[in-house]
């Protein structure tokens, strides 16, 4: 099973979905626990998840730590079941300070589904491989006879259901659709509906391909942003700029590593809403074709290294309007580091602020609670 260079803990999503991918590829069990509901704190949001194999081998985490050893536990009773589960742990009881073996007051309510892990996640597979997101709809608890428990739609990038075993009835998906409830919204999150008067409780549940960070760049500064970017779930392009050195060898965290003209990389762009941009070449020529490159595509983000005037003198004689929203330069948070780790450090952290809708402010300068509930 793929897991993070460190610990199944720190499993990344991509992590997760190679992991799910190569149980449903070689058909082997496994469950699937997910995170559907959080009520006060919680370490994790809805829509964490943790793949736990028979002997106990797990991928991701659906909390601190804390609760690990009890979902590894459910995971083997659904899998001897065949029938997925939903268990809520409450752990905002003051009379029990060590309720669930904790001991560490997390403070609040987090409700899990447990399922196993079968041929209807292909479609789910399939689209991830191909790059394509995609909304997935699961029945929690029903009612009426027509849908049970674990049964599920996929819906492409067109809201358009996939063809899958255990499929969601069709009238069940359009109630769902008719509750107005966005399809494309990156929220896991639970809905109730009504078939003829009937309660169902239904998991909207979104899954991403990995994020793509293209780096135009190839000296050595390179290697450790693209080695903390890939553990931080990026799935890393590099290109060297001119003279650079496309040795895969010397990226071994990258998915790619070729030799491109800079007036080229920006046709490496297939998929702008997933992909990020950082320009680091060093020649100033060089770093001024990419850009111009790049701001020809639909990109959102692209982070050019170097001091304001350098991009200033960059931008000048570009023959495109320049979109400043677009552009982060100097690249990084303000870390005060100058060593090549504090500055990989101050790259990806601000990729991941960009990726994640993050301020990149401490969170000790922030009102309210740390995620949005």
């Amino acid at each position: 099973m793929p897991t993070s260079p460190d610990s199944p803990w720190s499993a990344t999503s991509s992590d997760i979905h190679d992991a799910i991918a190569e149980i449903v590829s070689t058909n082997r069990e496994a469950a699937l626990a997910t995170v559907i509901s959080v009520e006060g704190s919680g370490y994790r949001r809805p829509g964490a998840k943790m793949v736990v194999e028979p002997k106990g081998s797990v991928a991701g985490a659906v909390t601190a730590g804390c609760l690990e050893d009890s979902v590894v536990e459910l995971s083997a009773t659904v899998l001897d079941q065949g029938e997925p589960h939903i268990q809520t742990y409450d752990l905002t009881s003051s009379d029990d300070p060590d309720a669930w073996g904790l001991g560490l007051g997390c403070n609040g309510v987090v409700e899990l589904l447990v399922e196993p892990i079968d041929e209807s996640y292909q479609p789910v597979v399939d689209e991830l491989q191909s790059g394509r997101s995609m909304t997935v709809i699961t029945t929690l608890e029903s009612s009426v006879s027509s849908t049970v428990a674990g049964d599920r739609a996929v819906m492409g990038e067109n809201e358009s259901v996939i063809p899958s075993v255990r499929g969601l009835p069709s009238h069940i998906v359009d109630a769902v659709r008719s509750s107005g409830e966005d399809f494309s919204a990156p929220e896991t999150r639970t809905v109730q509906i009504s078939i003829d008067g009937d309660p169902v409780r239904i998991l909207i549940d979104r899954f991403e391909p990995a994020p793509r960070l293209l780096l135009f760049g190839g000296q050595p500064d390179a290697g450790p942003v693209v080695n903390l970017a890939n553990s931080a779930g990026f799935d890393v392009h590099l290109h060297t700029a001119r003279g650079g050195n496309a040795d895969p060898g010397r990226f071994p965290s990258a998915s790619e590593v070729t030799a491109t003209r800079p007036s080229d990389v920006g046709d490496h762009v297939t998929r702008p809403d997933h992909t990020y941009a950082i320009v680091m070449s060093h020649n100033f020529v060089d770093d001024r074709l990419a850009l111009e490159s790049l701001l020809e595509t639909e990109v959102d983000y692209i982070g050019v290294m170097g001091p304001e005037k350098r991009f200033r003198q960059l931008t000048d004689e570009l023959p495109i309007d320049v979109d400043s929203n677009r552009i982060a330069a100097p690249v990084g948070l303000d870390l005060g580091g100058d060593e090549p780790m504090a500055i990989a450090f101050s790259i990806v952290g601000e990729l991941l602020a960009a990726h994640n809708g993050g301020s990149g402010r401490p969170l000790s300068k922030q009102d309210g609670p740390i995620h949005p509930r």
